[in-house]
């Protein structure tokens, strides 16, 4: 176990450094940021000293050592916008879209696992239909848009809900259920194919043929097996969910990452916008991880080979 620990580790740093060195560039190759931070009307000497300020005039292997350098030690750099440091601003945010997050996987995963052992028990039946229906609904209809309906139908006709802010758990219902519903058909339709290729494994009709329940059959021996991809999809679709929070958090106005991304976006602020980046792929690549070691728990022949 402990070498299938640093194998995973040391893939995960490769990963890190990669997407690092990736976001670094991307943000450079949009264009001259120091032009972007002076604005319009701003003069020749206005952007130089700009540009020297913030050191982009040096070569991009030395800002990016830098940059990567203080990064290593928690220092993202400071604001151009809000004149305070990076660091200060997502952590004052990070909650929100972590919350937000995790009760929208907690949603999706609420939803789909039970649908989909269901769908696998009863293939082609009404309850299957259904599940389908909902998976090809929930890939068919835009996130803003099911958030803008939610709002119009739980805030606006039934005001059972707060359809903006983030005064208490009620105001991360909404945006949680429009959030996670996106993920819920992949992880549905995935644990409906694991739970029928696992129902006709051999290990399962033994089960069944030395007498025990099918509860526990079904829970125990199945479930348990079926549900190892939808361990490391639900990992994925958790990074998919805080990066894609940008639009959702927008729409309740939740003071999230995704809702600070986009301020900083409209005010050209890219050392906010690079250390989002940063902060987010790393969560991504730490949960991945996670769901990695999480299933050669479950599946010992995963540490094994």
């Amino acid at each position: 176990m402990l070498g299938f620990l640093l194998k995973r580790a040391a893939l995960a740093l490769a990963v890190a450094v990669t997407v690092s060195i990736i976001s670094f560039l991307l943000l450079r190759a949009s264009g001259d940021i120091a032009v972007a931070v002076a604005g319009e009307g701003a003069t020749e000497a206005d952007i130089e000293a700009i540009r020297i300020q913030f050191g982009f005039d040096r070569p991009l292997i030395v800002q990016y050592f830098e940059w990567a350098g203080n990064a290593l030690t928690g220092d993202l750099g400071q604001s151009v916008y809000f004149r305070v440091p990076v660091v200060e601003l997502i952590g004052e945010r990070m909650p929100v879209t972590m919350g937000l997050g995790a009760l929208a996987l907690v949603f999706a995963v609420a939803l789909s696992i039970p649908l989909g052992v269901a769908a696998a028990l009863r293939p082609n039946s009404i309850i299957d239909r259904l599940s389908l229906w909902i998976a090809v609904l929930g890939q068919a209809m835009p996130s803003f848009w099911f958030a803008l309906l939610l709002m119009l139908v739980m805030g606006v006709w039934w005001r059972w809900l707060p359809i903006s802010g983030a005064g208490g758990f009620d105001h991360y219902i909404m945006p949680a259920i429009a959030l996670g519903y996106y993920a819920t058909p992949a992880i549905m339709r995935l644990t409906r194919a694991g739970m029928i290729e696992v129902l006709e494994s051999d290990y399962i009709r033994t089960a069944h043929a030395k007498g025990l329940g099918t509860g526990k059959v079904l829970f125990k021996h199945a479930l348990r097996n079926a549900v190892i991809p939808v361990v490391s999809l639900a990992a994925v679709q958790f990074g998919f969910m805080l990066s894609g929070s940008i639009v959702i958090e927008s729409i309740f106005a939740l003071p999230g990452v995704g809702h600070l991304a986009w301020i900083s976006l409209q005010r050209s602020d890219f050392t906010v916008v690079q250390g989002i980046v940063l902060m987010l792929s790393v969560i991504y690549i730490l949960m991945a991880l996670v769901a990695d070691l999480f299933n050669a728990w479950l599946d010992p022949r995963i540490r094994v080979a």
